[in-house]
């Protein structure tokens, strides 16, 4: 049945949540104005907010990627239909204010620094997990109509002295893995993708889909109502406490009493909704924004051959992309504090940042802008866990700026968990152990502006 209240009761968007000192996301909640809210259509249909107390399995909360794709195969794979929960509008968080580029990739960290990290034989091992993770991604997307756009990745070394990094890299992607990866000049990358003019050479990876996000997380509403699970939106958890066993979880409308709960909430998780999260990851702010479409003759001058994702050598790096209807977005990271997101520098950094790259795009109209919180962990790389062996409580957290992808696989294996399965890659670093706490939680935002200053530097100057 559905009883979606689409509409009916929804608060202003709130521009300045913050994770770090807002008490909670809010309680149904306007989307922000993103280019996929303004094109996905009609959100589909969901189950009504939580109207009384009631009794489930399994509860979900965050019905973002990892959420919905939990629920989707807790379903269809487990036989086990949880009632996802969701404070705003579906998807409401990162879900639906991500640039929408799925990469081979997870967390913060190249596979030289897994190596690094763990040594060769466990970054095979991960490395086969996340290309899994990839595979599970693309069989999700052939389903779905989310204006999918294959073809790879496209990572630009935006000064000369990153080329070095990127034959690097791309020398052990192809020994060390099996990746066909090429190494592209300039003139390359101008000839044949697009006229970059920061672009120095390119490292193209084949493995790369950018996708349509709400799209495809309608997608993913669709089939998991189907198989049965249900949504409920504007049902926030405000409350958590456990008693023999059961988890009371308090919402606007009633206390749902689960069995066991999985977390997906990404970097907007409040602070205080359960202590196995309090400061294991850190959020940080990503702006981006959008054009109005290209002309014929602007589409001529900037050679935009290819609807690949890209990405640039930066430590703050810039991602961008023609969407299908002939419009560039770009994104990278901007304010420290939610306070500070909606100052017009923000969005500069980023006009700016595309007049560099595509010069005759200078003054072009830009038709969208908007930003979003990033889960990232202390360690730069996710987990899907579950922190405490007696407690029936389980996470899929700190993608850092990659859970478009791995997302659905992390979903998938936290479905696993939740039902009891085991499974030979559980033993690997992103499964093993929770997220690490940083010491020095309390002065993180400080770090974080010296490091922004420190990055600049490295980027753009050194």
């Amino acid at each position: 049945m559905d009883t979606s209240v689409r509409g009916a009761g929804l608060q202003s968007y709130d521009p300045t949540y913050d994770p770090l000192v807002s008490p909670g996301p809010g309680r149904n909640q306007e989307y922000a104005p993103t280019y996929w809210v303004g094109t996905a259509g009609p959100p589909p249909g969901d189950d009504g907010p939580i109207d009384g107390d009631r009794d489930v399995d399994v509860a979900i909360i965050g019905s973002g990627f990892t959420g919905l794709a939990t629920a989707l195969f807790l379903a269809k794979e487990h036989g086990i239909k949880a009632a996802v929960l969701e404070a705003n509008r579906v998807a409401w968080g990162c879900t639906s204010r991500n640039g929408g580029q799925g990469q081979n990739a997870s967390g913060r960290l190249y596979r030289s620094q897994w190596i690094e990290r763990w040594g060769k034989d466990v970054a095979r091992r991960l490395d086969a997990e996340i290309r899994g993770g990839f595979n599970t991604f693309s069989e999700l997307v052939a389903q779905i109509d989310c204006d999918a756009q294959p073809g790879g990745h496209l990572y630009i070394a935006h000064r000369d002295k990153k080329m070095a990094f990127l034959r690097s890299e791309g020398k052990l992607m192809r020994e060390q893995f099996g990746y066909d990866t090429r190494i592209l000049s300039r003139e390359e990358v101008h000839r044949d993708y697009v006229r970059d003019e920061e672009a120095s050479g390119a490292l193209h990876e084949p493995d790369g889909i950018s996708v349509h996000p709400l799209k495809l997380a309608y997608g993913y509403i669709r089939m998991a109502r189907q198989h049965g699970a249900t949504l409920h939106p504007a049902s926030g958890v405000t409350g958590w406490r456990t008693e023999g066993g059961r988890h009371l979880l308090q919402t606007p409308g009633g206390v749902v009493r689960a069995r066991t709960v999985a977390v997906a909430t990404g970097a907007y998780t409040a602070a205080s909704l359960h202590p196995s999260l309090a400061g294991r990851c850190y959020p940080v702010l990503s702006n981006s924004i959008v054009t109005r479409p290209l002309t014929d003759d602007e589409l001529a001058r900037t050679n935009f051959l290819t609807h690949e994702a890209i990405t640039d050598t930066r430590t703050l790096r810039f991602y961008y992309r023609l969407l299908p209807d002939r419009r560039v977005q770009i994104g990278s990271r901007s304010a420290v504090t939610g306070a500070d997101a909606r100052h017009p520098r923000h969005e500069k950094l980023l006009i700016d940042g595309l007049y560099r790259k595509f010069p005759p795009l200078r003054g072009i109209e830009i038709d969208y802008s908007w930003w979003g919180w990033v889960d990232v962990s202390h360690d730069m790389m996710p987990r899907i866990v579950q922190p405490d062996p007696a407690q029936s409580v389980f996470y899929a957290l700190g993608y850092g700026g990659n859970g478009v992808s791995f997302s659905a696989h992390a979903g998938r294996r936290m479905a696993e968990r939740v039902a009891g399965r085991t499974d030979p890659a559980f033993t690997l670093p992103i499964y093993d152990s929770p997220l690490p706490l940083h010491a020095l939680a309390p002065f993180r935002r400080l770090g974080q502006a010296l490091l922004y200053r420190w990055y600049y530097l490295k980027d753009e100057v050194l």
